[in-house]
């Protein structure tokens, strides 16, 4: 694959972590061919993602809108917005937040919605619209965030899990498998465990960089260390526009 494409892989997967839709559903061929036609995905992997977008694109859409909610909105450790595990409310993600928005627009994608610029859907459409090793390269930073979700989501036996697992084959960077295993050691709240839910939502982050829970430690993870840098030189209905082509 040429480098300086842009790989619609990302875009894909980012439609497949958005909240469901009749329209989503009645375009899993097409993303089904996106994958295929660009061969970033390939193997037992390919035929992982297939399975579920099979299974997005059977399941009634009340169901799977249903299981989207009590995964990614009413679960804190499952949050899909990336600052929330390594900032949490702290007054370093106000910043994070611009800058990262700033380094969309820098790149020529606009975002068109109210959708926070760390929600995971809108960064994966944004790698969609740079060149694949940029994208490669920026989607290593919040690895460790992404691998830890994605062993979340295997203990809960989801079929979302495929998309998480794409996302770290096609990422370069490294997790260290002790530092995942105590993330993933971390008791998780039940998402029907309501009054215990709207407690942990009002404490401190779920941390994910060395260190305590103090800012100075958030800090200390490339992901944050760059995104309030400008990366140097990403609720539901939709994400972004890209430029034209």
């Amino acid at each position: 694959m040429n480098t300086q494409k842009r790989a619609r892989t990302f875009k894909v997967l980012s439609a497949l972590l958005s909240y469901p839709t009749a329209e989503l559903q009645a375009a899993t061929e097409e993303l089904r061919e996106v994958l295929r036609s660009e061969g970033l995905i390939t193997g037992g992997q390919l035929q992982r993602i297939e399975a579920f977008i099979d299974e997005f694109r059977d399941r009634d859409l009340y169901d799977l809108q249903e299981r989207y909610t009590l995964l990614f909105d009413r679960t804190r450790s499952l949050s899909l917005h990336l600052f929330e595990h390594v900032l949490g409310e702290s007054r370093d993600r106000g910043q994070a937040m611009v800058d990262l928005a700033q380094h969309y627009e820098q790149n020529g994608f606009v975002i068109s919605t109210r959708e926070l610029p760390d929600f995971l859907p809108l960064f994966l459409e944004f790698l969609s619209v740079i060149p694949v090793e940029e994208a490669r390269q920026l989607l290593d930073d919040p690895i460790e965030i992404i691998a830890t979700l994605d062993e979340r989501l295997r203990k809960r036996k989801s079929a979302y899990r495929a998309v998480f697992q794409a996302l770290r084959a096609i990422s370069r960077g490294k997790v260290d498998p002790r530092r995942l295993a105590e993330l993933t050691a971390q008791i998780e709240t039940e998402p029907d465990d309501l009054e215990t839910l709207d407690k942990e939502w009002e404490e401190a982050a779920v941390h994910f960089g060395p260190g305590g829970g103090d800012d100075s430690a958030c800090g200390r993870t490339r992901l944050a260390t760059q995104i309030r840098a400008g990366l140097r030189d990403v609720r539901r209905n939709g994400t972004g526009e890209m430029p034209t082509n």
